[in-house]
């Protein structure tokens, strides 16, 4: 009787290749040829009898029976991971994995730095691939285990795990607000240099979240100057003195302490917005992501983002 899995390293080099983006990258991560890795996955097609990529010589995509097909064969090696693992050893063993995970700038860049630095101290052996973008990834198809996204999100069929609500603040440089006044009001913002962010996934302006007198409002700002794509790029401008943003708390709060910015319309302060992790419902999660998962909703809770939110509900009780 034949070898019933002896196909196992073409089914490797299908996943390798399609979450490192293409048969170069592929190859250099498992150590081989493009060459090689294209013979095992048209052996994989053809033991199958499905096309599982479509090839062009720019990109490679998943057919629809090969993001099946993928989806699957990550939750067997999975599978195996924690197999391997659980007679290695005793509970609390040495974790090992790998884990690619999604996140936005904002998030990526002054939240989630020492987050991971702390989770890699506590797991040494555990690697990271980490995508700072404001593109939703496809977490399937692109062989993502994790995303962490901004605001309410849609009905997907993702499971999300809330991180923590975070507060906004409205802010302008002092030289700003030395030559054209702070604005009393939110009325009185459409006679200001107002910094909106264009939101990609609608190509609409993304409103300023209010609270004034215990009720919400939401403004969407006029400007002159518009920002695509990196919404950090608000906060950039406005420190340059070019006019008014609103971003989160944990961005400029530093600035703010050092002089480089200044709040505007403290009074209408109160409002935040969610960020939360996600992932796939159906697809067996590793011990190294499940702990990731952990560990941010815990560390998420750590003193400096309590600290924002009670700013954020002291705010808010002052005024009502």
């Amino acid at each position: 009787m034949g070898r019933r899995f002896d196909h196992l390293g073409d089914v490797e080099a299908f996943v390798t290749v399609v979450e490192k983006g293409s048969m170069t990258e592929g190859a250099i991560a498992l150590s081989t040829t493009p060459s090689v890795l294209s013979r095992a996955i048209s052996r994989l097609e053809t033991r199958l009898g499905v096309q599982l990529l479509r090839r062009t010589t720019r990109r490679l995509s998943l057919t629809d029976a090969g993001r099946s097909y993928l989806e699957q064969a990550r939750a067997a090696f999975s599978l195996i991971d924690d197999a391997e693992r659980a007679i290695q050893g005793p509970e609390g063993a040495l974790l090992t994995g790998h884990v690619r995970i999604s996140v936005p700038t904002t998030y990526g860049h002054y939240r989630l730095p020492s987050m991971v630095g702390r989770f890699m101290r506590a797991y040494p052996e555990v690697n990271i691939e980490l995508s700072i973008t404001n593109r939703n990834v496809d977490l399937v198809a692109e062989g993502y285990d994790l995303a962490i996204r901004l605001g309410p999100l849609p009905d997907s069929g993702l499971v999300a795990r809330k991180l923590e609500d975070a507060p906004l603040r409205l802010v302008a440089a002092p030289h700003y607000l030395e030559r054209f006044g702070a604005p009393p009001t939110i009325e009185d913002l459409v006679s200001h240099q107002c910094l909106p962010f264009v939101m990609p996934s609608t190509g609409r302006c993304a409103p300023w979240l209010f609270r004034i007198d215990g009720r919400d409002v939401d403004w969407t700002p006029p400007g002159r100057i518009r920002v695509f794509d990196d919404v950090l790029g608000v906060v950039s401008l406005a420190e340059h003195g070019l006019g008014i943003c609103q971003t989160y708390d944990f961005i400029v709060r530093d600035r703010i302490e050092q002089g480089r910015l200044v709040d505007v319309l403290e009074h209408a302060r109160g409002r935040s917005r969610p960020f939360s992790i996600i992932f796939a419902p159906h697809r067996r999660l590793s011990a190294a992501t499940r702990a990731l998962i952990d560990f941010l909703a815990k560390d998420s809770e750590a003193p400096d983002v309590l600290s924002a939110k009670r700013c954020s509900a002291e705010a808010t009780t002052s005024r009502t």
